[in-house]
């Protein structure tokens, strides 16, 4: 039996082809790829994962088996949906092997949730998600500008929406428009969304395209996948981050997307996000009209008080002439009144230097008294001395004494000298007494000139003096056809008095 088992299994081996490892993995490939060519898998996302290359690797799991998936770089942004741990999709592609693992597995070519119920859980859970993370707080929200010069629209541009946003947008106050055309449905329109927003926020208004100065992003209505791209991450991230206002307008009022809650506001429908954005221009023009007739009415009350203030207050002050004419008046008493005691006072003045000078005495005649006097006590210490020189000779010629003599000489010695030495100390107080006399000598004569008329007439002054020369201080002093002389500061002049005008206040 051996024989005959090992007779036949060495026939069947002599009938089967010998083939290598890389030929049986090839025959595998062909076989499954020509079989599952096209397929549709419905299963539960497991460890999806992002590769740097971009390409999503994942694995579909039911209760019973598995299926690792790879959806390669090109087809990543057609994926209406993005792959998270738990989401229960249905996947198109076809089935290949991988021989270096001895594994098959899915290439993807589209991927969508599984049945609207999984779809909203993944919305909520999603909601949820970005709530945590303050992207729909209240304090993100910014007003929106009252009348935008510009407004950027991301939407279809062959759609109904955008005419229905252009054609309100004319109704109402016609503003300048710009179009961002996007895909609003499909495979990826949720990037092509957030770009657009980006987009929009990247102007700086220096170029050829003016920066908006409110966004719409609008979409008609549909079921909840058409709605999808609204609800991606990016979309929402990239809305919330933009620093444009911008105004949501998705589907009817009914439809909800996420994007709702990031946007500064949400209209329920395109048509109701036009009206949000402009006021209606008549309506304006009807408030401007009424606010400057407001205005003018105002204006005109205000006056009207004002010119009754005024006048009330008018009635309680004098006449301007009148006070101006009194306080002139007094001006010209205070003048008058300032020229008499000047005159006064330089009359005054004249009196005490005419006074002192008649106390001075001429240093000359002084300086030959007391050299005089210095002369006659200078010849009286001669005198004196030669008398004594003479007694004390008598006294030594009757003594005999020569030390006498010689004593007394020696003290006539020491007089001279001491004389001397007087003469010279008086001579030294005399010229210090002249240089003391001579300066307060000059300080009375500047003093003099200081005090004299004739400065007076040097600053515009006269003097009047009868035909005596007696200086005439009024008009008390004066009559009529009397001649007088006029003294100037260059010389003088005759006079005849024609007529004679008392002011108030300067009789005396």
């Amino acid at each position: 039996m051996a024989d005959s088992r090992g007779n036949r299994t060495g026939a069947l081996a002599g009938n089967l082809p010998e083939l290598s490892v890389s030929e049986l993995s090839a025959q595998v490939k062909r076989t499954v790829e020509t079989s599952f060519d096209r397929v549709r898998v419905r299963g539960e996302v497991s460890r999806p994962a992002f590769a740097s290359s971009g390409h999503v690797y994942l694995t579909l799991k039911d209760d019973r088996a598995v299926l690792d998936a790879v959806c390669w770089r090109s087809q990543v942004p057609r994926l209406s949906v993005r792959p998270e741990d738990g989401m229960e999709v249905i996947c198109t592609g076809r089935l290949t092997t991988y021989a270096g693992r001895s594994k098959y597995q899915l290439i993807l070519e589209a991927m969508e949730v599984a049945g609207e119920g999984a779809l909203l859980r993944m919305l909520e859970e999603r909601r949820r998600r970005l709530a945590a993370e303050g992207l729909f707080d209240e304090e993100r929200k910014r007003p929106l500008p009252f009348l935008p010069e510009r407004i950027g629209v991301v939407t279809s541009p062959t759609g109904a929406v955008i005419q229905d946003i252009l054609h309100r947008l004319q109704d109402r106050f016609p503003v300048r428009v710009l179009v961002w055309p996007v895909r609003v449905q499909g495979d990826g329109a949720s990037g092509e969304v957030a770009r657009a927003v980006r987009g929009f926020n990247a102007l700086d208004g220096r170029g050829a395209v003016p920066r908006p100065d409110l966004l719409i992003v609008a979409r008609g209505g549909g079921s909840l996948e058409d709605l999808w791209s609204f609800n991606e991450e990016e979309v929402v991230r990239a809305v919330a981050a933009s620093r444009i206002p911008v105004i949501s307008a998705i589907g009817h009022e009914t439809d909800t997307t996420l994007i709702d809650f990031a946007a500064d506001l949400r209209a329920p429908t395109p048509t109701a996000a036009a009206e949000r954005a402009v006021p209606v221009r008549t309506e304006l023009l009807v408030r401007v009209t009424e606010t400057g007739s407001r205005l003018l009415r105002a204006a005109a009350r205000m006056t009207e008080h004002a010119g009754t203030r005024v006048e009330g207050l008018g009635r309680g002050l004098g006449d301007p002439a009148l006070m101006i004419e009194a306080r002139a008046q007094a001006v010209d008493l205070a003048d008058h009144r300032l020229s008499g005691a000047i005159g006064r006072e330089l009359e005054h003045r004249a009196g005490e230097v005419v006074r002192h000078a008649g106390r001075l005495v001429d240093p000359r005649s002084h300086l030959v008294g007391v050299a005089e006097r210095l002369a006659a006590l200078e010849n009286r210490l001669h005198a004196a001395a030669h008398r004594a020189v003479q007694l004390c000779r008598l006294q030594s010629d009757h003594a005999g004494d020569r030390l006498g003599a010689r004593w007394v000489t020696g003290q006539v010695e020491q007089g001279h000298a001491r004389l001397a030495h007087a003469a010279t100390g008086l001579g030294s107080v005399l010229d210090r007494t002249l240089e003391r006399a001579g300066s307060r000598l000059d300080a009375l004569a500047r003093l003099l000139d200081a005090a004299s008329f004739e400065c007076v007439l040097d600053r515009g002054f006269a003097v009047v003096r009868d035909t005596g020369g007696t200086p005439v201080a009024g008009l008390g002093g004066l009559r009529h056809g009397q001649e007088v002389r006029v003294q100037f500061r260059d010389g003088e002049a005759g006079a005849v008095i024609s007529s004679l005008e008392e002011r108030p206040g300067r009789s005396s």
